[in-house]
């Protein structure tokens, strides 16, 4: 069995086989997941990543393996990792990862490396693990991380704590949504796309995203457009990544693209804090009768949730806590 080390080594050295194998250990929170974080965070960091989120149905996967001819096609053919994210049944744990057949035309092509995964009751529209799986795909020499939502729709949020650049992608048929979404979805994107625009509605839809954004440039330069596209054809792709290129130029030049990994990286840990108490404290219930008769107690309304909270936070039961797992990335 090769040690952690030499997984790494050669995972940085860009072999697949090891880079897969990494990211397995982590998806699966095995005891040296966090070593393996350790490793690999000083070769992260090159890569630039950006995420699709939008409704289910928007053709986000189709728009990925797009984009993803496109970055290919360059000078150079930089390296592209995807990170597609698929529902989890709520009943069974399983994801439901059939839509990946869609980019079957980036599997033979060595210099694109696709992992799909569940959201793993994550509500967001991201798994945590998601951010740590980006960090090993930068570290095996991704220069382009593809972060794919699974398109839960307005909860869909944690891809902007994820991505350097985010692309909100819609269709004709989400113009009678478009208000309800404002609050949420609405207010994440920093580029967006109507896929499917050969469809009736399309212009009107992109009429009443523009109208619904704060009209001018916001305080680091950047105007978020609103383009058009038929990713089944290949059509507004090219302009796609256009628009990419240039909020990643106006995004450094005005220190927002620094700021926002700083927020990246601040967030995982206290998301990866949050992640391992509250999988701990599940633990505890398994082995601490007092601690099971109180959530019988709250159960059964005798104590309120939000004062017996604060008593197993400032009580015993946290001296019985065992803290371990994959540190964030």
């Amino acid at each position: 069995m090769p040690s952690i080390e030499s997984l790494v080594e050669a995972m940085v050295r860009g072999d697949t086989m090891s880079l897969a194998r990494l990211i397995s250990r982590v998806e699966k929170e095995s005891p040296d997941a966090a070593e393996v974080l350790r490793l690999a965070s000083p070769h992260a960091g090159k890569g630039y990543r950006i995420g699709f989120t939008g409704p289910p149905g928007s053709g986000k996967s189709t728009l990925v393996d797009q984009v993803t001819a496109v970055i290919r096609g360059r000078d150079g053919a930089p390296a592209v990792g995807i990170i597609a994210v698929d529902p989890t049944s709520p009943f069974s744990g399983g994801a439901l990862l059939g839509d990946r057949i869609r980019m079957e035309q980036h599997y033979q092509d060595e210099g694109v490396f696709i992992r799909s995964m569940g959201t793993r009751g994550g509500h967001g529209g991201l798994p945590n693990v998601a951010q740590r799986a980006a960090t090993l795909l930068e570290a095996s020499g991704k220069e382009y991380v593809l972060i794919e939502t699974v398109g839960v729709g307005q909860t869909e949020l944690d891809v902007m704590d994820a991505a350097d650049t985010v692309v909100v992608v819609m269709v004709p048929e989400a113009g009678d949504s478009i208000q309800t979404m404002k609050a949420g979805l609405m207010e994440i994107a920093d580029i967006f796309v109507v896929n499917k625009s050969d469809r009736e509605g399309a212009d009107k839809l992109a009429q009443e995203i523009e109208a619904s954004l704060h009209l001018g440039a916001s305080a680091t330069g950047w105007t978020v457009p609103v383009l058009n596209t038929e990713a089944h054809r290949g059509v507004g792709v090219q302009e796609l990544m256009d628009a990419i290129d240039e909020h990643r130029r106006v995004s450094e030049e005005s220190g927002e693209l620094h700021a926002r990994r700083e927020r990246r990286r601040s967030a995982q840990f206290f998301k990866t804090v949050e992640e391992r108490m509250v999988a701990a404290l599940h633990d505890l219930l398994t082995s601490d009768g007092d601690l099971r008769a109180l959530v019988g107690r709250i159960e059964a309304g005798e104590i309120d949730p939000y004062t017996a909270a604060l008593d197993v936070l400032g009580g015993r039961w946290l001296s019985h806590i065992s803290f371990s797992g994959p540190g964030g990335g």
